[in-house]
């Protein structure tokens, strides 16, 4: 008898180590239906090595208990806006043209014993193609962020927390209609921000609030030629009386202040719900109290499973990037900063996976 249950128990550790999961009691099933639990059961040999009870090994099989059987969370949300105007002996005149925007967001949230590990990738790509014109972007955004965190106290909201998120795009961007030199592309700006502080998460997960009093944000233009611009608010190239180049721009610039982001999503009616997204950074050493915002505000739409429609306003503002002025004789001279905005609407497919 004693070999018997040394067998077993060293045939459920094996179980328990090559699936990382938590076993329950070993318990002798009356008969039931097939494919329906039972709600009753005599326990025959209690298991020291129980941690989540998200199983139950029986004689006949090992049965999914009701409940948590994984300590992930996953979204996985697609979606494609398209829109579309034609015109045919229009007396009032107009340009054919086509526009999509496709929009990926895939979240990973890993919680369990007070650790909470958050992962988000965030895509947005829009293309318009008007007749007799070139393709034009109209979006590129690329955003990877990933936060890891333990609770203050058992069960609290509040969590100490480390940051990390990187911010680009992937294609090169014009100012329009001139196409042959490009003022960004991938990297050219990116962005890094790696902080730590406490994050405040609502238990049903509609509203994050992240405070750090200790960041640094990298920002990196590595294009030489955006650089020696001193572009997105690196160093520029220091020039002669002929304009030679003397000493190259930096590439890169780093900061180290202060970051306070906020994210929140509240439904206002049975088809409607609102998105809102605001991240606010100061820098301790360069002009303390000049605050680099960038807020989205989005309102979504949703028709049916399958169709959606969508209304958003983006707002940034960033006091080291400075816009360039035209003068009256055609050249250009950097100017102040200002307020940088994009509104967009559409309406497309939405996939929940």
């Amino acid at each position: 008898v004693m070999k018997e249950k040394l067998l077993i128990l060293l045939v459920l550790l094996g179980i328990n180590f090559c699936y990382s999961q938590s076993f329950g009691d070993i318990v002798k099933v009356r008969p039931v239906a097939e494919g329906v639990l039972p709600r009753e059961a005599t326990p025959l040999i209690k298991t020291s090595f129980d941690v989540k009870e998200s199983y139950t090994f029986t004689f006949n099989d090992l049965v999914p208990r009701v409940g948590k059987t994984s300590f992930w969370e996953t979204e996985n949300k697609f979606t494609l806006d398209v829109s579309e105007v034609a015109f045919v002996n229009w007396n009032a005149g107009g340009t054919n043209s086509i526009s999509a925007l496709y929009g990926m967001n895939l979240g990973r949230t890993y919680k369990n014993d007070g650790f909470r590990w958050d992962n988000q990738f965030r895509f947005r790509y829009g293309i318009n193609k008007q007749e007799g014109q070139e393709l034009i972007k109209t979006d590129d955004d690329l955003e990877i962020s990933s936060s890891f965190g333990y609770e203050v106290s058992k069960d609290s909201p509040w969590f100490y927390n480390g940051i990390f998120r990187f911010k680009t795009q992937i294609a090169r961007g014009f100012k329009y209609p001139n196409t042959e030199v490009s003022i960004s592309e991938f990297m050219a700006p990116g962005y890094i921000f790696l902080g730590v502080g406490a994050k405040y998460v609502q238990k049903n997960g509609k509203f994050e609030l992240y405070l750090s009093p200790l960041t640094q944000k990298s920002t990196f233009v590595l294009n030489q030629r955006l650089a020696d611009q001193g572009a997105f608010g690196v160093r520029e190239a220091i020039r002669d009386s002929q304009g030679n180049i003397i000493r190259e721009g930096k590439i890169s610039r780093n900061e180290v202040g202060i970051l306070m982001t906020n994210e929140f999503s509240q439904k206002l009616f049975d088809s409607t719900i609102l998105t809102n997204r605001l991240s606010l950074y100061s820098d301790y050493l360069n002009n303390f109290g000049n605050i680099d915002v960038d807020w989205e505000l989005i309102f979504d739409f949703r028709i049916n499973k399958f169709m959606k429609a969508n209304l958003g306003l983006h707002i940034r503002y960033d006091d080291d990037i400075k816009v360039k002025e035209e003068n009256p004789d055609g050249t250009q001279t950097q100017g102040s900063p200002k307020i940088q905005l994009k509104q967009q609407l559409g309406i497309g497919v939405i996939i929940d996976l």
